[in-house]
């Protein structure tokens, strides 16, 4: 139980990325919720045909469950990417020792699963992990990505583990990043 308390202060951890309605900054457990449902609806479109999409949706529900601790990274902030794996493995510790230990240690193996990108499954979740902030960004007239004056060349180099995990999404994707540059939304 005290894991399942900890795990709520997910929902106070933001993101750089903005809500299409309200234009809010989203949080951390949105971020996860709609990674989990984009699974649901787009796992057929994985490069891979035999996946298992239960394991994907572990592993999107966990993998940023680290950033109680450490905040979340903004995927374009080069200093602090420096040091994320360093301050996600230390919450990573504190966080998944909450858990007896049977639970610990599985929790601990799908987030390093997620990490190293070790399986199909988890090269999905990556990959689905950088299309959503796009998403997000293409429909909001690139709200993150014109306030941190973030390239196109930028996000094409962060949406290379999207062509990884599935040839149709990388071609969605890349249109979208098209559109979002056509539009004067994203800078070349």
């Amino acid at each position: 139980m005290r894991f399942i308390l900890e795990a709520d202060k997910l929902k106070e951890v933001f993101r750089q990325s903005r809500l299409t309605q309200s234009r809010r900054r989203e949080n951390d457990a949105e971020h996860s919720w709609h990674l989990c449902l984009m699974v649901i609806v787009l796992g057929e479109h994985a490069d891979v045909p035999a996946l298992d999409r239960l394991r994907v949706l572990k592993l999107l529900l966990l993998h940023d469950l680290v950033e109680i601790d450490a905040g979340d990274t903004f995927a374009y902030d080069t200093t602090a990417l420096a040091h994320q794996r360093e301050r996600e493995t230390r919450a990573a510790d504190r966080l998944f020792g909450l858990l007896p230990p049977d639970q610990a240690a599985e929790f601990r193996a799908l987030w390093e699963e997620f990490e190293t990108r070790a399986t199909p499954e988890a090269v999905l979740a990556a990959a689905l992990d950088r299309l959503q902030p796009m998403f997000l960004n293409a429909h909001t007239e690139g709200a993150a990505w014109r306030q941190h004056g973030v390239t196109s060349g930028q996000v094409l180099a962060r949406a290379g583990e999207i062509r990884a995990g599935s040839a149709p999404l990388w071609d969605y994707a890349a249109q979208m990043i098209a559109g979002a540059v056509a539009a004067g939304h994203l800078a070349q």
